[in-house]
């Protein structure tokens, strides 16, 4: 039976420390009320008295504490023993492993929840027997189906502009998890990004001759998974949409440098 042992009993300690907090107490009883203050200071002990109170108090509490926890020690014992054979045997194991202290106290609540049904001792709560496994949405219908939002923020801007909209998403189609990245480019390099309108994903109108959709990959992509991607970005928006892996690479440094692939798969 897994038990921790008491404490060997040692003697009341008097230190300076004790005796001030003693001191202390007394004052602060006769502040919190002035005018009784010499009505409450005649009725109040001295430290030396105090102590030697302590002493015979520590010896008698002492004794109690360890009558009290053999009491509940023999009430634990009682109890596992009046359990059936395969039933004992299985909460003393179960006892044996459990994350709770070695006290009677513990054990006489592990018995209870055994009893009322709270704990299976063949399947303890703090022992997950379960298999982790990845959610993944393998053919997906709508790119809001295989990928979550997780990130949003605002790029650029100036004195004539409103900033630019960057969206990160982030998902698993079955073989990890990845990664995207959306911008708007403008089809037009030398054309100035000085407009009124908002770089938004949607339903913006970025210069005159137009703009289309960077989406950025980036994670263990196959070939079919990015064209899938491409498939359903396309389909949710109306502007060209080009998607192009990012691939990381670790540098002896120990830095990491995101560099974009050469392959796209086209607009």
């Amino acid at each position: 039976m897994r038990f921790r042992p008491w404490p060997k009993p040692e003697p009341y300690r008097d230190t300076s420390r004790k005796r001030a907090a003693f001191r202390r107490k007394q004052r602060l009883e006769r502040e919190a009320l002035p005018l009784f203050a010499a009505m409450i200071a005649a009725g109040q002990h001295g430290v030396d008295e105090e102590m030697a109170r302590r002493h015979i108090w520590w010896d008698e509490r002492e004794r109690e504490q360890r009558i009290l926890r053999a009491r509940r020690w023999r009430k634990a014992r009682a109890r596992l023993f009046a359990l059936p054979d395969d039933l004992r045997r299985s909460v003393r194991t179960l006892w044996r492993g459990c994350p709770y202290p070695a006290d009677p106290t513990y054990l006489l609540d592990l018995l209870h929840e055994v009893a009322v049904g709270r704990v299976d001792p063949h399947r303890p709560p703090w022992i997950f027997d379960g298999k982790l496994t990845a959610r993944t949405t393998p053919n997906p219908e709508k790119i809001d189906q295989a990928f979550r939002q997780i990130g949003h923020r605002k790029i650029g801007g100036g004195p004539k502009t409103t900033p630019a909209d960057e969206f990160l998403f982030c998902g698993n189609l079955g073989t990890g998890i990845l990664f995207l990245r959306t911008r708007v480019r403008l089809n037009d390099r030398h054309e100035s990004y000085y407009t009124l309108s908002s770089h938004r994903l949607r339903d913006s109108h970025v210069g005159r001759a137009g703009h289309w959709i960077d989406l950025e990959v980036r994670g263990d992509c196959s070939d079919t998974e990015l064209e899938l991607i491409r498939r359903l970005a396309q389909n949710a928006d109306s502007r060209p949409v080009v998607v192009r892996r990012v691939e990381t690479l670790k540098p002896t440094h120990g830095e990491t440098v995101h560099m974009p692939a050469e392959r796209r798969a086209g607009l």
